[in-house]
């Protein structure tokens, strides 16, 4: 029997983790939404800015939303599968 995704975020969940990020970053995620971008969790390293990580529509790409609102498709962060 296959386990469904546990993973997925419900609309409370989202919400949360959008009031995480700073204007620059939200006003980024807002405009990649539009192209099935998802902010999909934050990492919170101790004593570091939270790491937003968004993805595809498809799943099979990943960013890091910087700092200073940019995308970055080539982060340093390696995520499971």
């Amino acid at each position: 029997m296959l386990n469904p995704e546990r993973r997925r975020l419900d609309k409370e969940a989202a919400i949360a983790l959008k009031r995480l990020l700073n204007d620059a970053q939200l006003m980024t995620l807002v405009s990649i939404e539009n192209f099935g971008w998802e902010l999909r969790f934050v990492r919170r390293p101790p004593g570091s800015d939270p790491i937003p990580v968004v993805f595809d529509h498809a799943g099979k790409q990943y960013g890091v939303l910087e700092r200073d609102g940019t995308l970055n498709q080539k982060p340093s962060i390696v995520i499971r599968p």
